[in-house]
């Protein structure tokens, strides 16, 4: 009799602990999905030189709708909402990229902006995938999203300085 009490005692025991376990790898799984919430204050602290669109450009771009989406995407991205990156992502992008590259502008159709549209698209796979993965940690997608702003600041960068280079009437020499 003396033995049956024990292994009960033995067993509840070792329930217990298994139930404890459990619960405090739950409560850490959540304590780290709230630290891996990146929020408009994270994204502010990123050190990156932001490039606006000069006016020159904002007749060329103004009509092109798949730019124009690219940059409301890059515009919610620097409020913290990553939400676009949760979803079906990486059929919009493709969908997207072969979109800007069908219908970019002639007058702004360089390999320069083109080597920028094509690293801002593999910068915005990187950061769908880190923003997907649940081992990521809150650091490690912040330098995505300052690489991802980065590529941006750059495309509008050479967005402008061709714009810039176009407008100089220089004349040669005969």
């Amino acid at each position: 009799m003396i033995i049956k009490f024990l292994c009960a005692c033995i067993l509840l025991m070792c329930l217990s602990c298994k139930k404890t376990t459990q619960t405090s790898s739950e409560n850490s799984d959540d304590a780290t999905n709230k630290s891996q919430v990146i929020t408009e204050k994270d994204i502010s602290k990123l050190n990156y030189l932001d490039f606006a669109i000069d006016d020159r450009v904002e007749p060329i771009i103004g009509s092109w709708q798949e730019f124009n989406q690219l940059e409301n995407i890059i515009e919610n991205t620097k409020k913290g909402d990553l939400s676009y990156f949760k979803t079906d992502a990486k059929k919009n992008l493709q969908a997207l990229f072969r979109d800007i590259r069908e219908t970019i502008p002639d007058t702004i159709n360089t390999p320069a902006i083109l080597a920028r549209i094509t690293v801002l698209e593999t910068k915005l796979y990187k950061t769908e995938s880190l923003s997907n993965l649940s081992t990521t940690k809150k650091q490690e997608l912040l330098n995505t999203l300052e690489e991802l702003l980065v590529s941006f600041s750059n495309l509008s960068f050479q967005l402008n300085k061709k714009m810039e280079n176009d407008s100089q009437n220089i004349e040669k020499p005969s």
